[in-house]
């Protein structure tokens, strides 16, 4: 009987020690879904590529001759998909470079992609 009063006291404190490390544990992981948070690495080839293909669409619509530079920053949005804040750096026709802003929205697993919006960002 002692052994098994024993065990249960363990137990009881493995138990207790483990709600009280889970949640700072959890808290450390906390996301606020469908929150904005900023773009990790606007390098990665992904992102680049989508800034490209979001001044791409922006010139099949207004035929200004604008020519992708690089994205140089931005923000990402978890629904289903993708929503992408995107700061971009581009030319236009006259040589004249700027700073654009462009709205993407990207589900990948069905090859979705639309330019919510795009325009100049000063």
């Amino acid at each position: 009987m002692k052994s098994i009063i024993s065990s249960a006291l363990i137990v009881a404190a493995a138990v207790i020690a483990l709600c009280s490390v889970a949640p700072a544990a959890a808290a450390a992981r906390v996301e606020i879904v469908g929150g904005w948070k900023p773009i990790k690495d606007v390098s990665d080839p992904h992102i680049q590529e989508l800034g490209g293909w979001a001044v791409s669409e922006h010139v099949k619509k207004a035929n200004d001759g604008l020519r992708f530079g690089k994205v140089v920053s931005g923000e990402e949005q978890v629904v289903s998909g993708m929503n992408y804040k995107l700061v971009i750096e581009a030319t236009n026709g006259h040589g004249k470079s700027g700073t654009y802003g462009a709205a993407v929205y990207e589900q990948e697993w069905t090859k979705t992609r639309q330019l919510l919006a795009f325009e100049p960002a000063n």
